[in-house]
């Protein structure tokens, strides 16, 4: 069983196969030649694991992120941003990262970030005499803040796999993802300092409240998905629909930037992604299943609990596996194939679910764009004609910070549990 279950995976990931290729061939040679169960069981955990009213959101909110990615809404997003910070060194990189955050709590996909920001902001920090490795490093590192901050389609899947509320993981993402905002913003004012770039304009409230009004539509999305969920008005997939409908009436009817066409290919570029997403999501409840029937999990928390390790090295060595996951495989994978395994052995330590759930997002958001294979370094190559050289010399220093972060939020848990209790009451 340990051959169908451990090397047959490690073999076809190392071949290069699909992952939902790996846990599928993994799960069919531990069912064949293994366990004396129907092949029937193999259909039955398939379709099982995709019937689940919270993965419903999933392509609602992708639907609602290639709506809003279209058209001029990241650049009103850009304008009120920049209004607001004013004249301070280094304004172009830090409306970058505002509007990044506010842009990931429309769409919840980092890589539609790094697309749609980086066009809009890429030819104005040129302009600005920003260094290209700075802010190729800046956009490719900040639009992974997005997997952090609701809503985030990862985390969805994270808690339907954990058996964890999603309303609460929203909740818990909240103050890391801005604190990681808030250190990609004081870095890049120290660097701006050092190095003498633009300082924006003086602020002016005409601007500020001409901006605001030009953006009000495009800002309101996560004002009416978080509100929603936290005023008791409906849950995070109802959000998501609400959410969806409410992309379709602005560009289309409000900006009137978007026609059938559009409409259109966005439909088919949200059905294409969501096929990915769940035949990945189907073949990992198989994979998982057989994990737990086999007692996987219950073996390894007993391996754990003869190890006698401290909480501290237990959190340290999981953050180190989950780097090196994420280096290679995307977040979805990543979560699907280690959740089964990783949370009965958190629970055993009394780490709590939600606090565990953030920490694997960050650090799978840093493996958004760690080299060699970070998908934002390639998103960033393509979608904005940069070479990878520039890419990998500029995401040095923003990968020190997202390292500093993922510490202070892995060994202080209150910087994700408070902000839960704060929006959920307890």
């Amino acid at each position: 069983m340990s051959f169908a279950l451990a090397v047959v995976p490690l073999v076809l990931l190392l071949l290069g196969f699909p992952i939902y290729i790996v846990l599928l061939a993994a799960s069919s040679a531990a069912l064949v030649f293994f366990m004396n169960v129907r092949i029937a069981a193999l259909h039955q955990n398939l379709f099982g694991g995709i019937d689940a009213f919270a993965l419903l959101a999933v392509p609602f909110f992708i639907y609602a992120g290639e709506l809003m990615s279209r058209g001029s809404v990241a650049q009103r997003i850009v304008d009120f941003v920049q209004a607001g910070i004013g004249r301070i060194p280094g304004s172009l990189g830090v409306t970058t990262v505002g509007t990044s955050a506010i842009f990931g709590a429309i769409s919840g996909a980092s890589a539609a970030t790094v697309a749609t920001v980086g066009k809009a902001m890429l030819p104005a920090m040129r302009r600005g005499g920003y260094p290209e490795p700075f802010a190729a490093g800046l956009i490719t590192a900040v639009g992974a803040i997005d997997i952090i901050i609701p809503p985030s389609i990862p985390m969805i899947v994270y808690g339907m796999a954990a058996q964890e509320s999603v309303p609460r993981l929203y909740a818990a993402g909240v103050l890391p993802g801005l604190l990681i905002a808030g250190l990609l913003a004081a870095y890049v004012v120290w660097t701006a300092k050092r190095q003498g770039f633009e300082s924006g304009v003086q602020f002016s409230l005409r601007r500020a409240m001409h901006v605001a009004r030009r953006g009000t539509w495009a800002l309101g999305a996560p004002f009416i998905i978080l509100g929603g969920i936290y005023g008791g008005v409906f849950s995070p997939t109802e959000a998501a629909a609400v959410a969806c409908v409410y992309a379709a009436l602005v560009t289309w009817l409000v900006f009137r930037e978007l026609g059938w066409r559009d409409v259109l290919e966005a439909s088919v570029e949200t059905v294409l992604f969501t096929g990915q997403v769940l035949i990945i999501v189907a073949c990992a409840s198989v994979f998982a299943w057989l994990l737990t029937v086999n007692q996987v999990p219950a073996a390894t928390v007993a391996w754990l609990e003869t190890m006698k390790i401290s909480r501290w090295e237990f959190l340290l060595a999981i953050n180190v596996l989950l780097l090196l996951v994420g280096c290679f495989l995307d977040p979805l994978s990543a979560i699907l194939l280690l959740t089964p395994l990783l949370v009965p052995m958190v629970k055993a330590m009394g780490i709590d679910t939600v606090h565990f759930g953030i920490v694997v997002m960050v650090n799978l958001a840093i493996g958004l764009f760690h080299p060699p294979f970070g998908i934002n370094i390639f998103v960033a190559q393509s979608a904005l004609g940069l070479r990878l050289e520039v890419i990998y010399r500029g995401i040095v220093p923003f990968l020190f910070l997202y390292l500093v972060a993922l510490l202070l939020i892995t060994y202080i848990p209150e910087i994700s549990l408070i902000s839960a209790r704060f929006f959920m009451g307890g």
